[in-house]
């Protein structure tokens, strides 16, 4: 499982021109799936996500959690996170799980997500053509893959 974490003063999903989830100040989740992802992987994620420390404290140092200043999360499945781009110039998305497989995991990724968090997971739709609107803060983008946990 890859995650792209992004630190942000407000983000949005937008899809047929329609906002359908939006939070101020908090992460914003891209998740991408590979077959070899099972509960671990989601656990492990779940845990590292609801208490990363990028959030400034009283000296702006990055010491405080999402969970510490009662922010917001926003979570978009994203199957590009899997992209191989060795050969050519067409990224390939063989590594990235398919739907029968990445549905499943991604409404049980949400579901642990929301057990670690006390405010409400905002999410994109699955499968959808979504437009991310985000103002990165900072920035402070983090890619944690849950294959690399060492």
């Amino acid at each position: 499982m890859k995650i792209v974490v992004q630190r942000v003063s407000q983000a949005s999903v937008e899809i047929n021109s329609e906002i359908v989830s939006e939070i101020n100040a908090g992460l914003l989740i891209l998740a991408g799936f590979e077959n070899s992802d099972d509960f671990t992987d989601i656990e492990w994620i779940c845990k590292k996500i609801v208490n990363l420390r990028i959030f400034p404290d009283n000296d702006d140092v990055m010491n405080l959690s999402v969970k510490e200043i009662n922010g917001e999360i926003l979570v978009v499945s994203q199957f590009t996170l899997h992209a191989s781009t060795k050969k050519g110039n067409r990224p390939s998305y063989i590594e990235a799980a398919k739907p029968d497989i990445a549905i499943p995991l991604y409404n049980k990724f949400i579901d642990v997500l929301q057990q670690n968090f006390d405010n409400e997971i905002k999410t994109g739709q699955f499968g959808a053509n979504m437009k991310v609107s985000l103002i990165n803060d900072g920035p402070v983008t983090i890619i944690i893959d849950s294959k690399n946990r060492v």
